[in-house]
């Protein structure tokens, strides 16, 4: 889909330094972050004693995050009792000890939520509590608590990896962590249609959510934010024009079939019905160009207008997005 040449010209899709430098108005936000490794007192239990205490102790984590209104007594504590005192586990969440730091998640989270309260001034940082969970959930985010499941984030050294295919689970990295928070809340601002679901609204929805979680992380390269390797993040670019016209060629914008919607949008290692080498959500990308290009002709319209917005059409029309086909080499 791409050449050597054009990989190399358009690899990295890093910001610019200007575009890193924080607003002297979003440094003024207060979002103080309140951050909790529950996994050093976690790794402290030894007995299902000691695992009642921990839950009565972290009585939101339980409920929220540990779900421990399911469970009949006694349940939950025999598990946290066996996780705690695996070794394996253990292992792994040593890894993830030495990979996160309290300080370092701080000071990465601290101007998310400054930028985050900056366009959404009621929005009110949740405590953040890190835990090893044994890989059985990744995140965990509401109005009331963010989790962050640290051993799921170590990286390719890891001596346990999610249990996922190699194409998402290299997205579970430390410089993934960010990304996938942002991503997780901006579904508390990103409206849409209820009925009617186009591969439209699906793609622009999918937009939505990237364009908000560039806008709150704008330091943040797009193949982050994507979870595209830089080669598939300059393919994409280099053959964007070649891409939508298989969209219309194909009446794919207006197809409420699930299944061909999810073709585009949902996860798979690459797309061949537009190429072998075309990477799997590339509709969610595109939907991202269209809410960019959207937002570029109206520079009028806030980000909290823009998740408020419903009508994919309404965006796509707005948008002006013509995209020309790529006519070098690929």
């Amino acid at each position: 889909m791409l050449s050597a040449a054009a990989a190399l010209g358009l690899a990295a899709c890093s910001k610019s330094s200007e575009t890193c430098e924080m607003d002297p108005a979003v440094a003024q936000v207060e979002a103080p972050v309140r951050l909790e490794r529950l996994e050093k007192s976690f790794f402290q239990i030894r007995t299902t004693a000691d695992a009642d205490r921990f839950l009565r102790e972290h009585s939101l984590f339980a409920r929220q995050f540990l779900q421990s209104g399911q469970y009949p007594a006694g349940v939950l504590s025999a598990t946290l009792t066996r996780l705690a005192t695996n070794e394996g586990l253990q292992k792994l969440g040593a890894q993830a000890d030495t990979t996160f730091t309290a300080a370092g998640l701080e000071q990465q989270l601290h101007p998310m939520f400054q930028y985050l309260r900056y366009y959404f001034p009621d929005f009110k940082v949740p405590p953040v509590k890190t835990f090893v969970s044994g890989l059985s959930q990744d995140l965990f985010v509401n109005d009331s608590l963010l989790v962050i499941s640290t051993d799921y984030f170590v990286g390719p050294q890891a001596v346990y990896q999610p249990n996922v295919p190699a194409y998402i689970q290299r997205r579970y990295t430390r410089e993934h962590v960010l990304p996938t928070v942002a991503l997780a809340i901006s579904s508390k601002y990103n409206q849409k249609q209820l009925t009617n679901q186009t591969m439209l609204s699906e793609m622009v929805q999918f937009g939505k959510a990237l364009y908000f979680a560039e806008k709150i992380l704008p330091c943040t390269a797009d193949s982050l934010l994507m979870g595209y390797t830089d080669k598939e993040m300059a393919g994409v670019y280099f053959n964007e024009g070649k891409i939508w016209a298989h969209f219309l060629e194909k009446n794919l914008l207006y197809n409420t079939a699930p299944f061909t919607i999810q073709k585009y949008i949902g996860e798979r290692p690459n797309i061949p019905e537009i190429d072998k080498t075309c990477p799997g959500r590339v509709g969610a990308w595109m939907g991202w160009q269209i809410v960019r290009k959207y937002m570029a002709e109206h520079p009028e319209i806030t980000l909290k207008q823009l998740m408020a917005e419903k009508d994919a059409q309404r965006i796509l029309n707005g948008s002006r997005y013509r995209p020309k086909v790529n006519r070098g080499k690929v």
